[in-house]
């Protein structure tokens, strides 16, 4: 799986949420798809980046470090990860790093931030710490998908709908089809959403 990929094929989408039977509309179904990908992070990135694919491999990124006077430590936000990290900061390696959420692993969710050993020698400078893991979702979660499917459902009603409207008001289904995600997708997605923190 790659780095924020579509989380639904089009065949998904065409035999699990709407039985299409040609291929008629592939491509604007791929597009539509995509964008509702795209939507769904952004919902659920609320001060802080998040996506729902992964990484083939292991990869060095770089963070800031912001010390917590509750903690009497130094605290890394990093993008979510679910396999071992190794942490490398003012040029040296770092063991016993304390990765958070304690029970994601067994939840099926990833870490989210790295609270460093007490002594660790940091300025609090941008990018001092490096971090190399395999960065991402062990796998896309079934509510990911469906709010995937139901905003691409969205998507393409707008299409189908210059004004923004769609329904009858004559039959009392008119719903006016705005920027933001479908109200369904949001309550699907909002254990989802990674807000940003801040240190005490």
């Amino acid at each position: 799986m790659a780095w924020a990929p579509d989380y639904l094929t089009v065949d998904e989408y065409k035999s699990d949420y709407k039985d299409i039977p040609d291929d008629a509309d592939d491509a604007r179904i791929a597009w539509a798809i995509t964008t509702a990908s795209r939507s769904v992070d952004d919902h659920c990135s609320q001060g802080v980046d998040r996506q729902f694919g992964t990484l083939d491999g292991p990869q060095d990124r770089l963070y800031t470090a912001t010390w917590s006077s509750e903690r009497c430590r130094w605290v890394v936000e990093v993008d979510d990860f679910y396999a071992d990290v190794t942490v490398v900061a003012g040029g040296a390696t770092i063991t016993g790093s304390l990765a958070l959420p304690l029970n994601a692993a067994k939840k099926g969710r990833p870490w989210e931030k790295l609270v460093l050993p007490r002594g660790t020698d940091l300025t609090g400078e941008e990018g001092e710490v490096i971090a190399t893991t395999r960065w991402g979702w062990p796998a896309v979660p079934v509510p990911v998908k469906q709010a995937t499917a139901l905003q691409t459902n969205r998507l393409l009603a707008r299409g189908d709908s210059p004004f923004g409207v769609a329904g009858s008001p004559d039959a009392g289904g008119e719903m006016r089809l705005l920027s933001r995600v479908d109200p369904d997708v949001a309550v699907s997605l909002q254990s989802y959403v990674r807000r940003g923190w801040w240190v005490a």
